[in-house]
C-alpha cells in the first residue's frame, strides 16, 4: 500500500528527517531537482524551451527556485513571476532565490497583463505558489494569478499538491491549478486521490527526497493491486466448497428482486462456496428462475416483504453459515426494520448491511455496536441519513466522516463513489483507485456487497474483505469501461467482468472473452 500523509503528517516527517541531519535546504534541493527532470521529461528536453515558474513565498516557492536553477543550467528560458513582496522571503526559499537573481535568471513581480503574455510565449508553466500548506480559498492577487493560468491553456506541472487544492480533503473552495502532471514529494497527500481535488491533480508521481522511509508513517493507504492479491490469494488444490464460504443473503421485496439476486450472484462469481438467498415465499419463483448457482429459501412473509416472521426460522439456520449480508431492495416497511434489528442484534455472525439495511437502522438512530465483524456499505446519501448529517457535509472531509462513524458504530465504513473510502474502528482506512463514472448505475451497489460478503465467509478480517472488496469490483468495472466507455457499466456486465478480474488480480490479463461479449 502507498501512504498517504496529511500535511501535520508531512512536518512531523519533515522534523524527523531534520533531527538526523537531513534538513530543509538539502530537501529542497533534492524536491527542485525532482521536478526539474520531470519538466524536462514532460517537455521532451529542457533546451531552447521556455518555462514560466509562478511562485509565493513559502517552501514550496523554494522548490520551484531550484527546480528554475536546474532547468536554467540545462539551457531553458526560465521566467520567475513572484506573488507577494519577496523581502518578506527569508531562510532558504530566499537563499534559493538570490542564487537566481546570481545566475540572470529574470525575476519579476506579478502583474496580470504581462504575466499573461509571458504565459502565451511559455511552453510550460511550474506552480509553485502554496504546496500543503493553504487553507481555505486563494484570495487577491494569488487568485488572479491562478485564474490567469488556467486561462491561458498552457501545460502546468504543480510542485506537492496544485495550489488551490487542500491537501488533506481535496476540497477546492476557490480558484485552483488544473494540473497537468503533479511531482509529489515524498508521499502522496490525500487531497491528490481523493474529489474534487484529485480532477486537479492530472498525473501524480512520488518522488522521493530524501526523508528516511521509517518517518513516513500514516495510518491512511492507497490500495494496490498486490494487496488485494495477498489478502484474496488463490484456491488450494483440496479445497471444497464448504471451506470456500457459505454466505446468508437476506434481501428482496415486490419491485425489487433484481438487487437481491445481483448481491447473490456476485457472492457465487467472487468464489463463496455456497450462497442462499433468504426470500418472502410470494418471490421464489421469481428469484428461481433469476438464480442458477445461488439456492433459495423462502420464508414466512407480510405481502411479499420479510418481517418478524422470518426471523425465528433465520435464527434458527443461522449456525449453518459463514457471513450474512442484509439489506439489498429489502423494503422499508416497520415490520422489515424488527427482522433487520433482530437479525443484526442476534445472529452471531460476520455481517454486510447495505441499501435498505442501512436506511432501516437510520431510521433508529444508526447502527448499535456488535460483537461480531460488520461492514456498512453506504453511498453518501445513506451516510447523511445514518449521521444526521448533510450529504455536502460527508463530501467535505470523506476519510475524516468515514473514521468518526467506523468508530462510533463500532464497524467497518465503506464510503462509496469515487475513491471509495474504507475505514476501521481503530482509525486505519483506505482510498481505493479502481473504478469509473460508468459505476454509477443502479445495482452496482449490490454487487460490492455481495463481493465483500464472499470475502467475510472465506474467513478474511472485515477491513482486510472491504478494501479487497471495493478493489476488485472497481476493477471489474474498470474492464468493462475498457469497452463501453462513455456509456454506463449494467450490473449484469460487472457481474460477468468479476471472473476476469479475480483473474488479473491472481497474475492473469486475458479478459477477451469479456471483449467479445461486449463487442
Amino acid at each position: 500500500m502507498k501512504p498517504i500523509l496529511t500535511s501535520t503528517e508531512v512536518r512531523a516527517a519533515d522534523a524527523g528527517a531534520a533531527e538526523r541531519g537531513v534538513g530543509v535546504a538539502r530537501l529542497m534541493e533534492a524536491a527542485g531537482r525532482a521536478v526539474a527532470l520531470w519538466c524536462r521529461r514532460f517537455l521532451g528536453g529542457a533546451y531552447g524551451r521556455r518555462v514560466v515558474i509562478l511562485a509565493g513565498r513559502g517552501n514550496n516557492a523554494g522548490d520551484g527556485f531550484v527546480a528554475a536553477r536546474y532547468l536554467s543550467v540545462w539551457g531553458a528560458g526560465v521566467e520567475v513571476w513572484l506573488l507577494g513582496d519577496p523581502e518578506r522571503m527569508a531562510g532558504e526559499p530566499r537563499e534559493n532565490l538570490d542564487r537566481l537573481v546570481e545566475m540572470g535568471v529574470p525575476v519579476r513581480g506579478y502583474r496580470r497583463e504581462a504575466f499573461a503574455a509571458a504565459l502565451a510565449r511559455s511552453d510550460l508553466v511550474v506552480d509553485a505558489v502554496f504546496g500543503t500548506g493553504l487553507k481555505g480559498a486563494p484570495t487577491g492577487e494569488a487568485a488572479e494569478a491562478i485564474s490567469c493560468l488556467n486561462a491561458s491553456g498552457r501545460a502546468v506541472v504543480a510542485v506537492d499538491v496544485p495550489s488551490g487544492v487542500d491537501a488533506d480533503t481535496g476540497a477546492v473552495p476557490g480558484e485552483a491549478v488544473r494540473a497537468s502532471l503533479t511531482v509529489t514529494l515524498a508521499c502522496l497527500k490525500p487531497g491528490l486521490v481523493q474529489y474534487p481535488g484529485a480532477s486537479f491533480a492530472g498525473r501524480v508521481e512520488v518522488e522521493d527526497i530524501g526523508i528516511p522511509p521509517d518517518l513516513i508513517v500514516s495510518s491512511l493507504h492507497l490500495v494496490e493491486e498486490e494487496d488485494v492479491r495477498r489478502v484474496v490469494g488463490g484456491r488450494r488444490p483440496e479445497m471444497h466448497k464448504g471451506e470456500a464460504g457459505r454466505v446468508l443473503v437476506v434481501a428482496g421485496s415486490p419491485g425489487f428482486t433484481g438487487a437481491a439476486a445481483m448481491a447473490s450472484e456476485a457472492a457465487v462469481r467472487t468464489g463463496a462456496g455456497l450462497v442462499t438467498l433468504a426470500v418472502a415465499a410470494s418471490l421464489n419463483p421469481i428469484l428461481e428462475v433469476k438464480l442458477t448457482e445461488a439456492m433459495t429459501w423462502p420464508l414466512p412473509e407480510s405481502e411479499g416483504r420479510l418481517g418478524p416472521e422470518a426471523l425465528a426460522e433465520l435464527l434458527r439456520r443461522v449456525q449453518e453459515f459463514d457471513a450474512l449480508l442484509v439489506g439489498p431492495g429489502l423494503g422499508r416497511w416497520e415490520g422489515t426494520r424488527e427482522l433487520v434489528l433482530g437479525l443484526l442484534e442476534r445472529a452471531p455472525l460476520p455481517a454486510v448491511v447495505d441499501a435498505d439495511g442501512l436506511n432501516l437502522l437510520a431510521e433508529v438512530g444508526g447502527p448499535k455496536r456488535r460483537p461480531w465483524p460488520t461492514v456498512y456499505t453506504p453511498h453518501p446519501g445513506e451516510f447523511a441519513r445514518l449521521t444526521g448529517g448533510s450529504v455536502a457535509e460527508v463530501q467535505s472531509d470523506r476519510v475524516g466522516q468515514a473514521r468518526r462513524a467506523a468508530s462510533e458504530w463500532g464497524g467497518v465504513v465503506v464510503l462509496k463513489g469515487a475513491r471509495t473510502v474504507v475505514a476501521a474502528p481503530d482509525g486505519r482506512a483506505t482510498i481505493n483507485p479502481t473504478g469509473n463514472p460508468g459505476l454509477a448505475s443502479g445495482g452496482t451497489g449490490d454487487v460490492l456487497a455481495g463481493i465483500i460478503a464472499a470475502f467475510l465467509a472465506r474467513g478474511i478480517p472485515a477491513f482486510e474483505a472491504a478494501w479487497a472488496g471495493v478493489y476488485l469490483h472497481g476493477l471489474a468495472g474498470d474492464l468493462c469501461y475498457e469497452v463501453l466507455e462513455p456509456a454506463p457499466v449494467p450490473a449484469s456486465l460487472l457481474l460477468d467482468s468479476l471472473g476476469p478480474a479475480l483473474a488479473r488480480i491472481g497474475g492473469g490479463s486475458r479478459h477477451g472473452e469479456l471483449q467479445a461479449r461486449l463487442g
